[in-house]
């Protein structure tokens, strides 16, 4: 009788899932093309060369931050908020 139980529990699962959905062929399409929208150009091509830069500044910029003295960014106030109300 166990045995018929579990058999039944079984076959009453199986039945149950062969009526899920299935999935479509063009499933996922939309996500793939938004990622495809966000990427500008995986392989750029310029007509121009990449300018150069300093190597006396690079290696500066190495040496400061190997040695935790990096030059700090000026802050820049984005917004300017005030209290009270208006007058």
């Amino acid at each position: 009788m166990n045995i018929d139980r579990r058999l039944m529990t079984a076959l009453a699962l199986a039945g149950l899932a062969s009526g899920c959905t299935p999935t479509d062929a063009t499933f996922g399409n939309a996500v793939r093309q938004t990622m495809a929208a966000q990427v500008v150009n995986p392989d750029p091509q310029y007509d121009t060369a990449i300018p150069s830069t300093e190597a006396a500044k690079a290696g500066a910029a190495v040496d400061r931050y190997r040695n935790d003295k990096v030059k700090q960014p000026d802050t820049i106030r984005t917004t300017d908020t005030k209290t009270g109300s208006p007058q």
